[in-house]
C-alpha cells in the first residue's frame, strides 16, 4: 500500500486562489486505506471549498488512478463538468496524479503528500513514477515529476547538458524539464514556470513519529481477531 497524507488546507487554499471552478477526483484504492481517500472525504472536501467561495463541478472517484486506462473508460460521464472545471483537485499518491494528467489536459492539484514507507509498493501500470518526497509540486511541473523524470532531480528548470531534448545521461531519454515544459504548454500554463521551487526539504521523505505508531506503518502488526 501507498502511504498518503492530507496536504495543510491552508496550502491547498492558496494553490486554489485564483481558480473559481474545482473538479474533485479522488483514488478509491491505497487512499482509503490511509485514510486520505473515500467518498466521505470527497464530500467533506466538497463542502470545504464550497464554504470559500469556490464552484465544485463534480465529484468523482475511480478504483486506481494510477491506471490511465481506467481513467479513460471512468470519465467519460463527466466529461463537461471536467472540461467546466480550472482545475482538479486530485486525492491520490503522486502517480495518481501523475497519471490523471496524462489524461486530462487540466492543472491537477495534489490534494495528499505520498511518503516512504519501504517494501514494495506494487506492480507500475505505467511510465510514471512516485519518489515518495513527502511534498508533492506536480501542479507546478505540468503533472510530471521532476524528480523521477530527470535523474538529476532538479527542481527549477533543465541543466545545461540536455540536447535536442534529450538527457545527457542518456541520448534515447527524454529531458525531464522538457516534458515539464512542453506539458504546462500544452495547458497553456507556462507562466506557472515562473514560480521558484524550494530546494527539497528531505526531512518530510520520513512518516512522522506519529504515524509511524499507527498500523499505518505496519499493517500485518495489527491484531487478528
Amino acid at each position: 500500500m501507498v502511504l498518503t497524507e492530507f496536504k495543510p488546507v491552508e496550502e491547498l487554499l492558496i494553490k486554489l486562489k485564483d481558480e473559481k471552478k474545482i473538479f474533485i477526483l479522488g483514488c478509491g484504492g491505497c487512499t482509503e486505506g490511509a485514510n486520505t481517500g473515500g467518498k466521505a472525504v470527497l464530500a467533506s472536501t466538497k463542502e470545504k471549498l464550497e464554504n470559500e467561495g469556490k464552484i465544485v463541478t463534480g465529484v468523482m472517484e475511480i478504483d486506481f488512478l494510477c491506471q490511465k486506462a481506467l481513467i479513460r473508460a471512468r470519465i467519460k460521464p463527466v466529461l463537461d463538468e471536467i472540461k467546466n472545471a480550472e482545475s482538479i483537485l486530485v486525492f491520490s499518491c503522486g502517480i495518481g496524479v501523475q497519471s490523471t494528467s496524462a489524461v486530462l489536459v487540466k492543472v491537477c492539484h495534489p490534494a495528499l503528500n505520498t511518503i516512504t514507507f519501504g517494501g514494495i509498493t506494487g506492480t507500475w501500470q505505467g511510465t510514471e513514477r512516485c519518489d515518495t518526497c513527502g511534498d508533492c509540486i506536480l501542479d507546478y511541473t505540468g503533472g510530471i515529476c521532476p524528480y523521477t523524470a530527470c535523474p538529476k532531480k532538479l527542481e527549477n528548470g533543465a541543466c545545461a547538458g540536455q540536447s535536442n531534448g534529450k538527457c545527457e545521461t542518456d541520448p534515447e531519454r527524454d529531458c525531464g524539464w522538457e516534458l515539464i515544459y512542453k506539458s504546462l504548454k500544452k495547458m497553456n500554463k507556462l507562466d506557472i514556470l515562473n514560480k521558484f521551487i524550494p530546494p527539497r526539504d528531505y526531512s518530510k521523505i520520513l512518516p512522522s513519529p506519529a504515524l509511524g505508531k499507527t498500523r499505518l506503518w505496519a499493517l500485518d502488526e495489527e491484531e487478528i481477531i
